[in-house]
């Protein structure tokens, strides 16, 4: 996917990347601000983990969006290879090649074999999209949940994150001049080898403070009325300090308050918390843990809390 806007050179800067990333309606906070600074400066791989709903992947669509460069998301799985992650063969393509070969008597069976095994057949994926030439500049490269992938794989991805370059067996070693800008994610869900992480500078995407999590929803959701907003984000704020499964993430919060304002309403109260908690919790024993006694509970403190602050 290419970006609409023009490229832009990287931040020279920790507070013009904190201003690149609130022109794309990101509010990043300092430490956030400095990693990503640093990976850019240094064009090293930035290793962002965090819960699910904090906004890890969001931080490579707005460097794609506010440095005009293109995205590639490779999106891991478990069982992901280098057929779905680097390249493979247009298996057809070349078999239809071979054959109008042999039907038009072509003798020299080594040059044709080495035809086919040409780039024109080559089907690049991410990896090797990555390090092609971009007249934009170097893309932004999301490797998007890598825990959900093996270790096998992981090991592979050394060359590339060393290097910079993948190797197609039939045509050599490929290697970019100008390496991507590398964005890898991980939601915890097991670790991730030490061999990998030590080519990236690290940082915990964590929950976001209340202060900065208002300023997120207004920055998203302009419209959503000053009450309402105060209460969305205390709510949620008070919600992840209960012994939930999954609490919500910043997603979740954006998500809730975007259905709040298309039912109009311009403050919370039980009823309406309790009938929208499947936006904003999606587990059904979170759901049950809270719903009834405890929303109004929550509510009635939300409301103190803030009344309190005025």
């Amino acid at each position: 996917m290419a970006s609409n806007s023009a490229a832009k050179s990287v931040p020279a800067s920790i507070d013009k990347t904190l201003d690149l990333l609130g022109q794309a309606d990101y509010i990043a906070d300092r430490p956030l601000a400095t990693v990503l600074f640093l990976a850019l400066k240094m064009g090293r791989p930035i290793f962002l983990e965090g819960e699910a709903g904090v906004g890890k992947t969001e931080i490579a669509k707005v460097l794609s969006q506010a440095l005009g460069r293109r995205l590639i998301r490779l999106q891991c799985y478990e069982g992901l290879d280098v057929a779905a992650a680097v390249y493979e063969w247009n298996y057809g393509a070349q078999m239809i090649a071979i054959r109008l070969g042999e039907a038009e008597g072509t003798a020299d069976r080594e040059r044709l074999e080495h035809d086919v095994f040409s780039e024109r057949f080559l089907i690049k994926r991410p990896l090797l999209q990555a390090l092609e030439p971009n007249p934009a500049g170097p893309p932004v490269l999301l490797i998007d949940e890598i825990d959900r992938t093996d270790e096998a794989f992981e090991a592979f991805l050394l060359e590339v994150l060393a290097d910079f370059q993948v190797t197609v067996p039939e045509l050599g070693t490929i290697k970019t001049a100008h390496p991507p800008i590398v964005v890898i994610t991980s939601n915890r869900t097991r670790e991730v080898h030490d061999a990998l992480k030590r080519r990236c500078l690290y940082h915990w995407v964590g929950y976001p403070s209340a202060e900065r999590e208002l300023k997120i929803l207004r920055a998203r959701i302009p419209g959503i009325g000053k009450k309402l907003s105060e209460q969305v984000v205390a709510f949620v704020q008070a919600l992840r300090k209960e012994d939930l499964f999954k609490s919500p993430g910043v997603a979740e919060t954006l998500d809730w308050a975007g259905a709040l304002t298309e039912l109009d309403a311009v403050a919370l109260d039980p009823a309406t918390v309790s009938d929208t908690l499947g936006v904003l919790l999606k587990y059904q024993d979170d759901i049950a843990r809270v719903d009834g006694g405890k929303v109004k509970s929550l509510l009635d403190d939300v409301k103190s809390d803030l009344r309190a602050a005025e």
